[in-house]
């Protein structure tokens, strides 16, 4: 069904964060095969310092990419392997991220695992990992085998791995790469293989990669500062975490450049109230409901200041198998994918997907140009009728050969048609042996019904629409099977007013809003009746003044009269309403003042009624008041006069108020974007 929600949400959904501006945090877990604790002598203690040092190192290569690596643990297997360790890197690197997520993930949360194997892979590999696969359950991490008696050696193949992950390919010499370190000096951490010296900088075109995989939806888990207590090394001020006993911590004294922490102390300044985080600014915690993470797509969803803490929420992000770009494609890990942009990603602009016959004709054959991947054998699977799109990509139009690297190359097939002539499929192989696995498979998430584990199975099986059902048609269901309500509806249900957002994200709005627009009302409500009543009494007194035989100056001059409620604070007085006494000029209040507002609810039968909605904004009249107990002056000296009850209108009461415009819109057309999908792109062997 289509769902309705307020302008400010969509807003949200269509802007894309600024990927560089943001710190990401990776929460690492390196562990140690058999062979490797052998090979440092079966000493753990030594084994674990040698891994630590391998994770120092990389973290130190990430900080110039605004990423911190953080080593939240280690495991050594000391007794057998867990999982099967050969000397194919393929099939190990299968293994391993098949035991992460079925047995380390569930264990100990984290956000990346890599292998460090003390086996000699066959050939030149010396690591390998899927791209583009941070943060996922199914692919984030890799195998680095350490071949090298110096740690910063495993140290430089973990962080090339790593970049994989973060969507990085090969710095090739046809992409024309910027690296200030020549290849004298060890070059670019990205390069195809690997030498002595180490490289330990990254190139303009990691960065480049890096930025387009953030802006694709790579890396959802990585917001988050990790937990300091998992933090593996122990306690340190100046590491860059708030450990406990710890108020801030700036990094060591000439990196700090926090006006609120002291770097020494690793406490805070003067009347600092925090120090990091999105939602501290200047010191203090940004209000309740203000923007602190962007979504970055149409699958990711928007976080808000909670206003109790300096830490915006985690990431969320849609529902796995939530419709997206158009309803072209499913949510999966917080990127929408589709065919037509892995075909982009394959072969330029102008590609798309081939018709269907192409997937079922090609990837019915179970070779290396057209399978369902590869079965517990190691040996190319074909695709059931049903599995087809769940296999090679196939594709049509766009640059003559893949544009994903050198190691790509086109596979065509054409298929005659029974009414006569031919359909051109275009599909890709990467030849195998180097650190990335095939990238011209399909991805999972993408749209057949929806692509998972090589099956094209109904969307249900996430659970989407069930979810969806408890968010009472206010809302949409992320990451969490948590309901993230529109502006004015509070979770966890939608189904209350309130403030909008979801118990993960915080409130779309501020608190105080709400509570504002009410208030405002009953002023206003307030100040119009008691300048009704006064208006009635004046017209009375006007009549017996100007029924006297003084004169008529002199009777507007007179004091009012002295009533009992003359005695009473004095009411707010309509200003329209002095425009009823000819005499007197216009009279002008010095604060802008809002003349009126319009409401218009109309809830449905036995639902609640939501916040009343403001107003459009529109600029409110430039308006003068005198100061309290003055005179006003006409433009003639003979025609002055004076009002007392004018003079101590109490304008401040009022102030000028300002509201967001709100409007409603169609949902399911605005979360719709057009992104670039991950892609497992091609992979080159690392160099021993």
């Amino acid at each position: 069904p289509n769902i309705a929600c307020p302008l400010p949400f969509i807003y949200f959904l269509q802007h894309k964060r600024h990927a560089q501006t943001t710190t990401k945090y990776v929460e690492l877990i390196i562990v140690a095969d058999n062979r490797e604790f052998q090979k440092q002598g079966k000493d753990m203690e030594k084994v674990k310092q040698r891994l630590a040092e391998i994770a120092n190192y990389v973290d130190k290569f990430y900080r110039a990419l605004n990423i911190r690596v953080a080593l939240v643990g280690l495991e050594v297997w000391s007794d057998v392997d867990k999982c099967p360790i050969t000397q194919d890197p393929f099939t190990t690197l299968h293994e391993f991220l098949d035991w992460r997520k079925v047995k380390l993930l569930p264990q100990k949360p984290h956000d990346n695992a890599q292998l460090i194997s003390g086996v000699y892979f066959q050939g030149t590999t010396i690591g390998m990992a899927p791209i583009m696969s941070m943060c996922t359950a199914e692919q984030s991490g890799g195998i680095v085998m350490d071949h090298s008696d110096n740690p910063l050696g495993a140290a430089v193949t973990l962080a090339h791995e790593l970049g994989h992950n973060f969507g990085m390919n090969h710095d090739t010499p046809e992409r024309g790469c910027g690296c200030r370190v020549t290849v004298d000096r060890g070059g670019c951490i990205m390069t195809p293989s690997t030498g002595y010296p180490f490289p330990t900088v990254f190139s303009s075109c990691s960065r480049k990669d890096l930025t387009a995989s953030f802006e694709k939806g790579v890396g959802m888990c990585l917001f988050n500062m990790p937990e300091v207590k998992v933090l593996y090394g122990g306690q340190k001020c100046g590491n860059g975490y708030v450990e406990e006993g710890e108020e801030c911590d700036c990094g060591e004294l000439e990196e700090c450049l926090n006006p609120c922490c002291n770097a020494t102390t690793c406490t805070l300044k003067g009347d600092a109230v925090c120090a990091h985080g999105q939602c501290c600014q200047d010191c203090q915690l940004k209000p309740s409901g203000t923007l602190c993470r962007e979504s970055s797509n149409s699958c990711d969803l928007p976080e808000f200041c909670t206003g109790t803490s300096p830490h915006c929420p985690s990431n969320v992000y849609l529902h796995d198998g939530h419709a997206c770009h158009n309803v072209d494609g499913y949510c999966y890990n917080g990127i929408c994918q589709t065919h037509e942009q892995q075909c982009i990603t394959l072969w330029g602009h102008g590609a798309k997907p081939a018709p269907g016959i192409c997937f079922e004709r090609v990837n019915s054959a179970g070779d290396p140009y057209g399978n369902c991947g590869k079965d517990t054998k190691g040996s190319f699977a074909k695709c059931e009728a049903r599995d087809a799109k769940c296999g090679k990509i196939q594709c049509q139009g766009g640059a003559n050969r893949p544009v994903i690297g050198t190691n790509a190359v086109s596979i065509e097939t054409n298929i005659p048609l029974q009414e006569g002539g031919r359909i051109l499929c275009r599909g890709t192989h990467v030849y195998l042996g180097d650190d990335m696995p095939d990238p011209g498979l399909v991805l999972t998430g993408t749209k057949c019904g929806m692509c998972l584990n090589r099956q094209c199975q109904n969307v249900s099986v996430f659970g989407v629409h069930e979810c969806s059902a408890k968010c009472s048609g206010r809302g949409v269901c992320n990451n969490n099977k948590n309901c993230h309500c529109e502006a004015h509806w509070a979770p966890p249900f939608c189904d209350k007013a309130g403030f909008g957002g979801s118990v993960d994200s915080g409130p779309i709005r501020q608190a105080d809003h709400g509570s504002l627009t009410v208030g405002i009302l009953v002023a206003l409500l307030t100040v119009l009746g008691a300048g009704l009543i006064i208006c009635l009494k004046r017209k009375t007194l006007l009549k017996l003044l100007f029924a006297s035989k003084k004169n008529p100056i002199e009777k507007i001059r007179c004091p009012p009269l002295r009533s009992p409620e003359a005695s009473l604070p004095p009411a707010p007085f309509p200003a329209h309403s002095l425009r009823r006494l000819p005499q007197c000029p216009p009279v002008h209040l010095s604060h802008p003042v809002p003349l009126s507002l319009t409401v218009s609810l109309s809830p449905g039968p036995g639902q609640p009624r939501p916040p009343v909605p403001p107003p459009h904004r529109a600029p409110p009249p430039h308006i003068h008041v005198a100061p309290r107990g003055a005179s006003f002056h006409s433009a003639s000296h003979h025609n002055s006069c004076r009002m007392v009850m004018v003079s101590e209108f109490p304008v401040s009461s009022v102030g000028n108020i300002l509201f967001d415009d709100v409007t409603y819109c169609n949902f399911a057309t605005a979360v719709s974007g057009e992104l670039l999908l991950t892609t497992q792109a091609c992979n080159t062997q690392l160099g021993k």
